[in-house]
């Protein structure tokens, strides 16, 4: 076996499993899960039709390079959302599907880290697992970056020695962030691309949840955007993943992308068509519609404007919570260890969420997320107005 698997820990989800074993919540309360990020409003329809009526593909292999059109539609969204320049992205040299950002993610660092050269990855810290174990299996060692309430959630990159960048192989960054949802600023973004070309590094920008965010006039900035504002409009040691699971409601058509650098984009293709990972040819279809379609996700923003208005109030007065700017996590501080207000919440209320600490390391004494949950408004309205006033009056009977 590879002796990295070693040293993976558990996921998330399995220790809080072991958190929940053996408790029995009351009767009468029905179960609400806050804990999982898994989108549940309804797929639109569009997406499922186009779905069905392409079933008949399923006689057809998918190419790893995908869809000329899906990569058309693909460029053309990444130009009108983040303001490229027209026709600065080429979708045959330089757009690669994914089958969800988290497959393209892991992928990515087994394909680039060159584990003879004592390589570092820097990462957010909280963090999406992936990060970390994508790195350990590459042979690099994580580097965490503390995300704190007093530095806006997002790492303090001047903290960051130069020695350090020098052995970095690759940074991976959220924007908006999980848990937190803070954007990072292109000015940062732009410091960021400068050290990238510096000390030749790579930037692996995880923007899953840049289509989810409060103000319709302010999108949240990507890197590709950044890039394009500094002149690089090569994209050069950049790499944006995207997803259709939280913009459309889709998780489970497994459907996303890698844009950027053109080098990089080919030398990863070749590791992907060894890897046999093409998505398939009616999901394709599916994937090209919602791209070419914003309605559905204006729509679909609006309803988890409309959760925050309604749950935030009810949980202000006795959580120290606040609005995020992107994503569809609230990421309050609790009165006791995260763990035990996580199981104590479910044993009394059976509401279920994700303690801090389970997506956070602990680095010279300090850990960005214990003292703190992620709660998920992912459920129906009612069920997050229901699920916060059970937390509201758990809070009050501690």
């Amino acid at each position: 076996m590879n002796p990295d698997l070693a040293r993976l820990q558990p996921y998330p989800f399995e220790k809080l499993a072991a958190l929940k074993a053996g408790l029995e919540p009351p009767a009468g309360l029905g179960p609400i899960a806050l804990s999982i990020g898994e989108p549940k409003h309804p797929a639109p329809d569009f997406i499922t039709e186009t779905l069905i009526a392409h079933l008949h593909l399923l006689s057809s292999y998918p190419t790893t390079r995908g869809l000329p059109a899906l990569r058309q539609a693909i460029a053309d969204w990444l130009t009108r959302r983040f303001q490229l320049p027209a026709g600065g992205l080429d979708p045959e040299r330089q757009i690669l599907p994914l089958n969800g950002t988290r497959e393209g993610l892991f992928a990515l660092p087994q394909a680039l880290v060159d584990r003879s050269r004592q390589p570092l990855v820097l990462m957010p810290n909280p963090f999406y697992q992936i990060y970390e174990g994508t790195a350990l299996l590459a042979g690099a060692e994580p580097v965490y970056l503390p995300c704190l309430a007093e530095q806006g959630y997002l790492p303090d990159f001047s903290t960051v020695t130069a020695d350090t960048w020098r052995r970095c192989q690759l940074l991976f960054l959220c924007s908006p962030g999980n848990p937190s949802g803070a954007v990072i600023p292109q000015e940062i973004l732009q410091r960021l691309i400068e050290l990238a070309q510096e000390f030749d590094f790579v930037i692996a920008a995880d923007e899953c949840y840049a289509e989810l965010y409060d103000d319709e006039s302010r999108p949240p900035v990507g890197l590709l955007q950044a890039a394009a504002a500094l002149g690089h409009t090569d994209f050069r040691r950049c790499l944006v993943f995207h997803s259709l699971s939280k913009r459309s409601n889709v998780p489970g058509l497994r459907s996303g992308f890698v844009a950027g650098d053109a080098e990089l984009i080919e030398r990863f293709f070749q590791y992907r068509t060894y890897h046999g990972c093409a998505m398939p040819v009616q999901h394709q279809h599916a994937s090209l519609v919602a791209w070419r379609d914003e309605a559905h996700v204006v729509a679909n923003r609006a309803l988890y404007r409309a959760k925050f208005d309604a749950v935030l109030p009810i949980l202000g007065g006795v959580l120290e919570v606040s609005r995020p700017e992107g994503g569809f996590y609230l990421w309050p501080r609790t009165p006791i260890a995260d763990p035990d207000f996580a199981r104590g919440l479910f044993a009394a209320t059976n509401v279920t969420v994700l303690p801090g600490s389970y997506l956070s390391r602990g680095v010279d004494g300090v850990d960005p997320g214990a003292g703190r949950v992620r709660l998920a408004l992912v459920a129906p309205l009612e069920e997050c107005v229901e699920a916060s006033w059970r937390i509201r009056r758990y809070l009050e009977g501690l």
